[in-house]
């Protein structure tokens, strides 16, 4: 099914290009993209057809119908996997920061999944269809770490209701911005997609869903705070918009908070992942080492 997304033009951005509007609020569309949805009738504003040229209005409603990837996109690429651990029904891999877990608008290429289909040919699970082989849950491309992946039908609808009921193991962890009052916590907040900025969630009662994280201090250094946070829940960018909530982004985190000059994105890490085996029932946990990038931004604090 095609995605349809719509948009609600404010005020400030009466008069502007309807191309450029779209591509700065949709995430991964670019303007040529857009101009190619145009002419194919894929936009309407108002619910009517216009031109590429269209100057949007103040409370203009604007529909986006983004047709869906074609299974040509994701082919098998032979990149590099980080493996922790694979047997005949499951991989945990660790994802290096950087890397996007499966193909999307602007990046069809040298995704997890590219890797994962070079690795495991036609042995992952087709639950999520042929873009999203294998994946049962994801983290963002500037979050390293470990994330499971489907072989088979069976496990990955035994792995997403363990994910579904809470009983599936994600733990963080990350430098976060400002002093903590309060050693641990737990954050309790709805996350829906953001008004105005598509590319964005935020913290919202409209639209929402339920969302969850505990998080507890490890160390405090002045203006910044190295924590521990594990998932209740896992919607889109949870941790950096509930961080950014209580007024402490991720470090480094250009959208929820300020960019950092020492690393791209921001400084955040999947820790350690657990789970009931969906052959064996036995429960099975994995941690990941903290990368150079994370150790870097850490000691760079310490010192100041």
């Amino acid at each position: 099914m095609p995605e349809i997304i719509r948009l609600s033009v404010g005020e400030e951005s009466s008069g502007g290009r309807i191309d450029k509007y779209i591509s700065e609020n949709i995430d991964g569309l670019t303007r040529s993209a857009v101009q190619g949805l145009l002419e194919k009738g894929n936009i309407l504003v108002n619910g009517k057809d216009i031109n590429k040229n269209y100057k949007i209005k103040s409370n203009d409603d604007i529909s986006v119908e983004i047709p869906e990837p074609q299974c040509m996109d994701a082919v098998p690429e032979n990149i590099p996997l980080d493996i922790v651990y694979e047997d005949d029904d499951l991989l945990v891999v660790n994802k290096p920061k950087g890397m996007v877990v499966h193909p999307a608008h602007a990046n069809y290429n040298g995704t997890l999944v590219n890797a994962l289909l070079y690795h495991c040919g036609e042995s992952l699970s087709g639950i999520n269809g042929v873009i999203r082989p294998g994946i049962v849950h994801r983290i963002d491309k500037n979050t390293s770490g470990l994330l499971i992946v489907a072989k088979n039908d069976k496990s990955h609808l035994h792995l997403a209701q363990q994910i579904k009921e809470h009983s599936f193991t994600r733990e963080y962890e990350a430098v976060a911005t400002g002093y903590f009052k309060e050693s641990e916590g737990t954050i309790d907040a709805p996350i829906g997609r953001h008004k105005t900025d598509r590319k964005k969630m935020c913290v919202t009662t409209e639209n929402s869903r339920n969302a969850v994280t505990h998080y507890s201090v490890i160390k405090q250094y002045g203006g910044f705070a190295y924590v521990r946070l594990r998932l209740e829940t896992g919607r889109t960018h949870q941790i950096r918009v509930h961080l950014s909530y209580i007024g402490h982004a991720v470090l480094g985190d250009d959208v929820y908070g300020k960019p950092y000059r020492d690393i791209d994105g921001q400084c955040l890490h999947a820790r350690k992942i657990g789970f009931i085996h969906p052959t064996t029932e036995k429960y099975m946990e994995f941690t990941s080492e903290l990368p150079d990038y994370f150790r870097k931004v850490l000691n760079k604090i310490e010192k100041t």
